[in-house]
């Protein structure tokens, strides 16, 4: 199976999805022919900065032959540098740039750092840099006033979702909303997180239902994906779970609840995810019992059967803008305790007095 991510990589401008501020001023400054002799990529990890950049040195009409690609990771030595150094000054094969992709800059050592700005300072006419990282705060200045930045937005979950059911649909299954959602969520803001996670998902269905070419997959009938596959699939806290944790918050059954959370940490799920997948729920509900309007909105996102436990638990009248308040705080904490559930067992006791 060819790597999802990597087939429906954007290819052209009109491809790529959430970072309009961007593709419109770099598309601008080809358009006026005022193109920057280095540009700063920064953003978190699968939103797209690498591709864009691979889209700006095509756009500017370079070749395969003239676009480098250099990982600093794996070369981010001085001697690395230098070589570069020495390869910019020869002229391109046969386009009007030579185009060096950096990814993951911020790897650099500061003997490379102090090499490439060298380079940077005084740039020859037919090579264009595009540098990308996911810690800017990690790039000298120096660099970066030398660069025309951009940073690149995280995608919002909606957004990720919707992308999630349009490449399963090219690919030939159909994602519920509870599973496009629980995709979206475990994606973490990375298109190709969201991607690999759909992969993986794809691959047991295919496994499941026997080995089929793309093109039979594609005339046959769509197979619909489950919320509960992915659980499976990917070893997300599963819905019981979270209803049993809701139900106790609701009936202010603290023991309940923290033996729901025993359950948890005993099947090794992340905390953090069973918290926001929580916080979603009891979102979904509290939203419900406040205004009926949101109804449409809440049922395009959730599985039937979450959509039935939501309804019903919104009749209850049982969450509360402090009960929200305090798993927000107990959310924001949990990175940072030494005792992963401690900040969620506390909020526990705090929402049933």
């Amino acid at each position: 199976m060819t790597v999802l991510y990597r087939t429906y990589r954007p290819q052209k401008w009109s491809d790529v999805i959430g970072q309009d501020h961007i593709v419109s001023v770099l598309k601008s400054a080809i358009a006026s022919k005022h193109v920057a002799h280095a540009f700063l990529f920064s953003g978190s990890r699968g939103t797209g900065k690498t591709s864009v950049a691979r889209i700006l040195a095509k756009s500017l009409g370079t070749a395969e032959e003239d676009i480098y690609e250099i990982d600093a990771a794996s070369n981010r030595g001085i001697d690395d540098i230098r070589h570069l150094r020495e390869h910019v000054s020869v002229l391109s094969f046969s386009s009007p740039y030579k185009v060096y992709i950096i990814d993951e800059v911020h790897m650099l050592s500061k003997d490379a750092w102090n090499a490439l700005l060298k380079t940077l300072e005084e740039p020859p006419t037919h090579v264009i840099f595009i540098l990308a990282t996911t810690e800017l705060n990690k790039v000298p200045e120096t660099i970066i006033s030398r660069c025309q930045t951009f940073s690149f937005k995280k995608p919002s979950r909606d957004v990720i979702r919707a992308h999630s059911i349009m490449i399963a649909k090219e690919e030939g299954y159909t994602l519920d909303p509870g599973a496009a959602d629980l995709i979206a969520l475990l994606g973490d803001g990375s298109f190709r997180d969201a991607l690999g996670t759909l992969e993986k998902v794809i691959a047991s269905a295919g496994n499941e239902s026997g080995a089929k070419s793309s093109a039979t997959i594609k005339n046959s009938v769509a197979k619909k994906i489950t919320r509960g596959e992915v659980e499976t699939i990917t070893g997300a806290p599963k819905a019981e779970l979270v209803n049993s944790f809701i139900e106790n918050l609701i009936a202010k059954n603290a023991d309940l609840a923290i033996k729901t959370l025993g359950e948890v940490e005993q099947a090794s799920l992340l905390i953090s995810t069973f918290t926001t997948l929580v916080l979603e729920k009891m979102r979904f509900i509290f939203l419900l019992q406040n205004s009926f309007s949101s109804k449409d909105y809440i049922k395009d996102r959730v599985s039937e059967d979450d959509w039935t436990f939501i309804s019903t638990q919104a009749d209850k009248k049982g969450v509360s803008a402090s009960m929200l308040s305090a798993l927000l705080e107990a959310a924001d904490k949990i990175g940072r305790s030494q005792i992963e559930s401690l900040p969620l067992e506390l909020a526990v006791l705090e929402m049933v007095k």
